[in-house]
């Protein structure tokens, strides 16, 4: 899932937009296509008999292919020319047909091309750089990608590289202009730097910037670039059916189960150099406090073996000469920041990728006592059933919550992409006694019915599901669940992504035998569909909350609708579930919500923003003079200060840690400086504290406060 909307009035960075893709000029067609031929023959064969309703595969499958791939290459037209769209064209109706019969001619053609014009480019921006730009002549640049047409010639793409660099530098010259300005202000006596200048400075941040990121493309190689046609194969499936490279599948294990083996390290690339950039709290190169952002990494040595140079190498290869089984070790030749040179040995382990996994807070709020929980994926451990998963570790943070002898609780998932099946059960089972919690169907098999069957009560009290637009999948049957149990308030963005299918990933090995092509990566595949126990589906219609905040985004299209081969909504049989005791305060409460936020200024303030932002999202066109560029921009800040209260807000609110996590966080200033920006970023969240506002409507005189246990009526059998 992506937030597939522009920023608004942003710098447009010519190394954000242009080089989102990266390439490998050096290298050729790969001297074995058999393995690209037998890559097509087990995605089609896996597609056929796994997916939940593949598509018909024909032209307007074939036009598809072909729409999304020369997208995925060229993003922003600054690379083919009409001419390569022109001789590209004559396969747009012929793609289904060479993917069924295994055929690369096209992929060969159009990888060939892109290599050539990638080359060409390095030229063209090191030549317009060369000089000084005239920014007093009155000409615009139209960054409308998706409609602006491709240039016809050489000249045409010359001058559509020439004002998009020129767009770029003249931003940071006219930042770097106020920045002079403030420093005149705050010290009479020092000498602003001149014009030419300025507009040097920017030319040659620019040229290093954009020789950094080709420095970077080098590292990806033809198969990349094939799993990049793949995948525009792959979504005309489904947006959720994908194709992961052998790389894409480790961090996609790593993403889901929040955890991985090896030193507990984020690296980057610096021009030739692997760089240290950040490192990871408990783990093993935290522990040994040699190692520090921003040292380079020279060599690496599996135990006593001979080191390998690593300067040059692929950022991936060096991760995986780092990476390795917890006990092992490996040792590090890097150039510290202080210019020494250091070999660091290493026992790798298990590292735990802190920010992956849920986390709560306490607050007081009219002599209550409430704790939030935020839950950022629905993660587990498929190959540890022992190991951490989101159900066990909400089920620990209400436990402890609880020993705070909390009157109620947020569960935060807003931004949350969705995860593991399995653990929404869980979770939802924790504030129900028992009952069916999701419906998932197979293609041409009955539904099967997921149950909560554990008469236990972890929560029993006031709740309430926290959820936006980007809120998607597993978040979308855990609020639907809740909401159809009427056991929560659901209070978020208008509804949530819509998201209702269910992907499997597929290792693509276990179908071939005796071949020598390595690893040939494996598909995440669309197998069922889910829906909810009242039997609609999440599918494009998301969940609906029942108390509604405005939001910045959205008017901007960027769910599951909005995408054109996403699968249709439907409807199946409701399971027989029975709905939670309502409190006479569930409806008063989301009256009492719906009032507050009527008659909010902050929230009328956030909804006029979203209308403003929606109208600056469709301007496409930059002036390239100098005082028409500072005029827009000083126009577009005037009427953004209307809306600085947003970012100021202050609910006046304290959120504190749990016990526990205040004995960890005194030992680790790592983890106490991201507890600390948490509950900075709660105590300015509006949504956040009318969440809690919600809480304080909910409670019930005697009922939360002894922690008695509502019962789920037993006297109405909910059939839709």
């Amino acid at each position: 899932m992506k937030r597939n909307y522009k920023i608004i009035i942003a710098v447009l960075c010519l190394s954000l937009t242009l080089f989102a893709f990266k390439m490998n000029a050096d290298r050729t067609i790969d001297p074995d296509p058999n393995r690209d031929k037998t890559l097509l023959e087990l995605l089609a064969f896996v597609i056929e008999k796994g997916h939940y309703s593949p598509a018909e595969i024909n032209d307007e499958f074939s036009k598809g292919i072909f729409k999304d791939y020369i997208d995925a290459l060229d993003p922003s037209k600054r690379f083919f020319l009409q001419s390569d769209i022109d001789e590209f064209k004559q396969y747009e109706l012929m793609l289904d047909d060479q993917f069924l019969n295994k055929d690369i001619t096209f992929f060969n053609l159009t990888y060939t091309r892109l290599m050539k014009r990638m080359e060409e480019s390095k030229k063209r921006y090191k030549t317009i750089l060369a000089q000084p730009f005239n920014y007093n002549v009155d000409e615009t640049f139209n960054a409308d990608y998706e409609n602006i047409p491709y240039a016809k010639n050489l000249t045409e793409i010359n001058e559509r590289w020439r004002k998009q660099i020129k767009l770029s530098t003249l931003s940071s010259l006219v930042t770097k202009q106020k920045i002079e300005e403030e420093k005149k202000k705050k010290d009479p006596s020092y000498k602003e730097k001149t014009f030419d200048a300025l507009e040097k400075e920017t030319r040659e941040s620019s040229l290093k910037s954009l020789d950094d990121n080709f420095s970077v493309i080098k590292d990806l190689n033809r198969e990349y670039w094939f799993s990049v046609y793949l995948n525009s194969i792959m979504a005309r499936f489904d947006p959720h059916t994908s194709y992961f490279a052998p790389e894409e599948k480790d961090r996609f294990d790593v993403n889901i189960s929040g955890k991985l083996e090896g030193i507990g390290a984020r690296l980057t690339k610096k021009n030739d150099f692997t760089q240290i950039d950040e490192l990871i709290s408990g783990g093993p190169a935290w522990k040994g406090k040699q190692l520090e952002a921003g040292d380079l990494i020279l060599k690496v040595a599996q135990g006593n073996e001979e080191p390998v140079d690593v300067v040059g190498m692929r950022l991936d290869d060096v991760v995986k000469k780092i990476k390795g089984h917890k006990g092992t070790e490996v040792k590090l030749t890097v150039k510290k920041v202080d210019g020494s040179i250091k070999v660091i040995s290493i026992i790798r382990d298990v590292v735990e990728i802190e920010e992956t996994y849920a986390k709560s807070s306490i607050v007081e709020k009219n002599g209550l006592k409430y704790g939030v929980i935020y839950l950022p994926k629905f993660y587990i451990d498929f190959e540890n059933k022992d190991g951490r998963d989101a159900g066990k570790d909400i089920a620990l943070e209400v436990e402890r919550l609880k020993k705070e002898n909390i009157n109620g609780i947020v569960l935060d998932v807003r931004d949350d992409g969705g995860g593991s099946l399995s653990t929404v059960v869980d979770i939802a089972g924790l504030f129900i006694e028992e009952g069916p919690i999701v419906q998932v169907k197979s293609a041409g098999k009955k539904k099967e019915v997921l149950y909560d069957k554990d008469k236990k009560i972890e929560w029993d009290g006031p709740l309430v599901i926290m959820v936006n637009s980007f809120s998607a999948s597993a978040s979308e049957i855990l609020a639907a669940a809740i909401q159809d149990y009427k056991r929560g308030v659901i209070i978020g963005s208008k509804q949530t992504y819509g998201k209702g299918t269910v992907q499997n990933v597929l290792d693509l090995n276990q179908f071939v035998r005796n071949a020598n092509y390595g690893d040939l990566g494996a598909l995440k595949i669309t197998g069922q569909k889910f829906y909810r126990i009242n039997g609609g589906s999440t599918q494009l219609e998301g969940v609906h909350s029942d108390v509604v905040m405005p939001d910045r985004y959205a008017y901007l299209k960027m769910g599951e609708r909005d995408i054109d081969n996403a699968m249709p909504w439907d409807k199946i049989d409701p399971a027989d579930y029975t709905t939670w005791t309502s409190s006479e305060n569930f409806n008063k409460a989301i009256l009492n919500s719906k009032n507050r936020i009527a008659q909010n200024a902050q929230f009328k303030l956030i909804e006029d923003n979203a209308k403003w932002i929606d109208v600056k999202n469709k301007e496409n066109t930059y002036s390239l003079n100098i005082k028409s560029f500072k005029e827009t921009q000083e126009q577009v800040e005037n009427e953004g200060k209307k809306y600085k209260p947003i970012s100021d807000y202050k609910n006046n609110l304290v959120f504190k840690s749990l016990p526990y996590e205040d004995a960890e966080t005194a030992n680790d200033a790592a983890l106490k400086e991201k507890r600390d920006a948490w509950h900075q970023a709660l105590s300015k969240d509006v949504y956040v504290e009318e969440a809690l506002n919600v809480l304080d409507d909910l409670q019930t005189k005697g009922l939360v406060k002894n922690n008695v246990s509502p019962k789920m009526k037993k006297d109405k059998l909910v059939k839709s």
